[in-house]
């Protein structure tokens, strides 16, 4: 496993884990790079976008950028300028165009989030507002805000139980997983938690 920096978001997890990608002149996507451990004896195989700057004892110089995700969507190709860059740390002076990669991953999960199965209003509502009251709850009594969470723990494991094992029961797994902006193994292990069975059976 590779090491670079990765964004998730709180609803789709590693389901939609993204990152900035390379690809270098030929438009092909370089290895890791494998950094060498100052007491020797292997080292560490590196991906993040920065290190492939073409200098010493780094990876092969990248052409352009663009935002990848784990599910397997790719962004548009941001073009990096070398005559720019010129001896600048790429880390600094690819920072706006690894930005922009960045952006598009998010415009990537508002789709994913557009095309999960929706929610009736009156739910997202009463959830924002169940949230809002909690934090304000905590400026004044964090204890009480606490309990609260608990007790929407419990709801929600109360309330889940049944559509867990409904929707295992009537649903395809690659359909389960697609209407809740998952991959099917995240998927699974959902609906196994909530519905209180193995996810191996």
């Amino acid at each position: 496993m590779s090491e670079r920096e990765t964004w998730t978001t709180e609803e789709f997890g590693t389901s939609h884990e993204g990152a900035v990608g390379v690809l270098l002149a030929d438009g092909t996507v370089p290895a890791p790079v494998v950094l060498d451990m100052s007491s020797g004896g292997g080292g560490q195989p590196v991906a993040q976008w920065s290190i492939y700057s073409g200098r010493i004892a780094h990876g092969p110089r990248a052409a352009a950028l663009r935002a990848v995700c784990s599910c397997g969507w790719t962004g548009s190709e941001h073009p990096l300028d070398w005559d720019e860059i010129g001896e600048h740390d790429l880390a600094e002076a690819g920072a706006g165009t690894a930005d922009r990669c960045m952006q598009d991953w998010d415009a990537h999960t508002t789709e994913v989030e557009a095309s999960a199965v929706p929610l009736p209003e009156t739910i997202t509502t009463l959830l924002a507002q169940l949230e809002e009251e909690i934090e304000k709850l905590a400026k004044t009594s964090p204890l009480a805000a606490l309990r609260a969470a608990r007790r929407m723990e419990v709801t929600a494991a109360q309330v889940g139980y049944w559509p867990a094992h409904d929707a295992r029961r009537e649903t395809p797994a690659e359909q389960a997983a697609a209407a809740l902006g998952l991959n099917e193994s995240a998927a699974n292990t959902l609906l196994a938690r909530f519905g209180r069975f193995s996810p191996y059976r």
